[in-house]
């Protein structure tokens, strides 16, 4: 539902900040009540006076807020959580100890509160919080690698020399060999070798879209042993949505940094849509899709019944989409056309005999797309993105650009900065085409949520100002 497989995709310092957050509130809030049950009951445990007036309540603001400082500064360069996480007791309890020592200067000098002796016993506790809380979020983290929601699904190419040395080597958790392709051996040969090599092996030719889709993979590594023909490898996987990664394995290093611990890499194509931000936009998706669906619902509730009325059911239907990575998944439509037989692929055009009566006021105000507040809230597609096209037309546009498959990087949107520049409606126009694909990439490349926020503004001017035509497609 919240994608976080893609948000922890390519590294964990949107994990590590997060610990870092839980770590020092939880210092705050066990001050917080240690003030107030010092000499209160727990009845009492709400009342904000009692915990303003007591000696702790500077005390509760600058333990933290140095901690907090403390903890960023060290562990601001930290990607990896087992990197970060190494020692990290140690760190922790001496980013807490010098909070505590400045928070009781700053008491001594610049405050008339008196701390007593149970701040001994306060200091003791905040050690046993902290290492309580470590522990959770180690078995937090573990969970969420077991669940596959941090792990990496990734495809290997290489030759076969090198594939056999990656395979057989200790590697971290988070990584999931889902499949390889052997540059360097032929189709024969490689039916032979399938019983050394656990995990499904393809070759070069192989149709990597179809890869990517049933193999739900995330990031292609290529492992660059100085004998592979980079140039000619990148050529043939550019094309392709998922990020990309090249492995240096002609020298080892012993580096936590490194992937395997001694392998240094080169992220050569990453998604931007990873991290905090990518959190914060699926949250807003969600939000903003509860507040559409409850002011649209009138309108839609209206629509289902003129439908009905008019041509009866369905009232709505799916068609498989191309979504993040080219995994497909279905999207939801309020129907707007009559009951008959056609091709899926013929779309709606000016003046189309098959529109209901209703149907021409359905699409000029977009009303068939709010079902897909719907695919939002599951997950398959965000409120801006590049809009997602018929699988046959991503097959057949994509033998025409390169670059097509590229807009499969973030979750496809229901508007897009393509749409607000009047790109939309029929796709049979290759130029037309081209100019779309031009714009979703810029949007790809320039992501930010101020972005967003523009594009959603100027969505609904649009839909006016290009009289409604907003069937992006059938």
């Amino acid at each position: 539902m919240f994608r976080l497989e893609k948000v922890f995709q390519n590294d964990d310092k949107f994990f590590i900040f997060n610990s870092n957050i839980i770590k020092t509130f939880s210092i705050y809030i066990f001050i917080y009540l240690f003030s107030i049950l010092e000499k209160n009951s727990i009845y009492e445990i709400l009342n904000y006076k009692i915990y303003k007036d007591s000696n702790y309540f500077i005390f509760s603001l600058t333990t933290p807020i140095i901690y907090y400082f403390l903890t960023s500064i060290l562990f601001k360069s930290h990607k990896n959580f087992y990197h970060y996480n190494n020692n990290i007791l140690k760190k922790d309890f001496g980013c807490l100890a010098l909070s505590l020592l400045f928070s009781v200067l700053i008491i001594k000098f610049y405050s008339n509160k008196t701390i007593n002796s149970n701040i001994v016993l306060l200091n003791l506790f905040l050690f046993l919080n902290l290492y309580f809380f470590e522990n959770l979020i180690n078995k937090l983290y573990s969970l969420l690698v077991k669940k596959n929601i941090i792990q990496k699904n990734i495809l290997l190419i290489g030759n076969y020399e090198s594939l056999i040395k990656i395979l057989n080597e200790k590697k971290n958790n988070i990584y999931v060999y889902k499949c390889c392709m052997i540059i360097d051996k032929s189709i024969d040969e490689i039916k032979k070798i399938r019983s050394e090599i656990r995990i499904p092996i393809f070759n070069i030719d192989e149709d990597v879209r179809s890869l990517l889709e049933y193999h739900s993979l995330g990031q292609i590594w290529i492992l660059n042993d100085d004998k592979i023909n980079l140039d000619k490898t990148l050529k043939i996987i550019l094309k392709y949505s998922v990020d990309i990664i090249i492995l240096y394995l002609s020298k080892e290093e012993n580096n936590k940094n490194f992937i395997n611990s001694k392998y240094n890499f080169k992220n050569y194509e990453i998604s931007r849509f990873h991290g905090a931000k990518l959190f914060y936009k699926l949250v807003l998706d969600k939000v903003f899709s509860l507040i559409f669906l409850l002011i649209l619902s009138p309108a839609m509730l209206l629509s289902m019944i003129l439908i009905y009325l008019e041509d009866g059911f369905p009232i709505f239907f799916s068609q498989d989409r191309t979504g993040w990575d080219g995994r497909r998944f279905k999207v939801y439509k309020i129907r707007s056309l009559k009951n008959i037989q056609f091709k899926k692929t013929d779309q709606v055009i000016s003046g189309d005999k098959r529109l209901l009566k209703i149907g021409k006021f359905i699409r000029r105000f977009s009303l068939d797309e709010v079902p897909q507040f719907y695919n939002v809230l599951k997950g398959d597609m965000s409120i801006v993105g590049p809009r997602p096209h018929m699988v046959e037309h991503d097959i057949y546009y994509s033998s025409i650009f390169k670059q097509f498959l590229k807009r499969h990087k973030t979750n496809p949107g229901l508007t897009g900065w393509a749409q607000i520049h009047g790109l939309r409606g029929p796709t049979n126009d290759v130029e037309l085409m081209k100019k779309r694909m031009e714009l979703d990439l810029w949007y790809l490349n320039n992501w930010s949520l101020y972005l967003d926020f523009k594009i959603i503004l100027k969505t609904f001017l649009a839909i006016f100002k290009y009289k409604g035509v907003w069937n992006f497609y059938i």
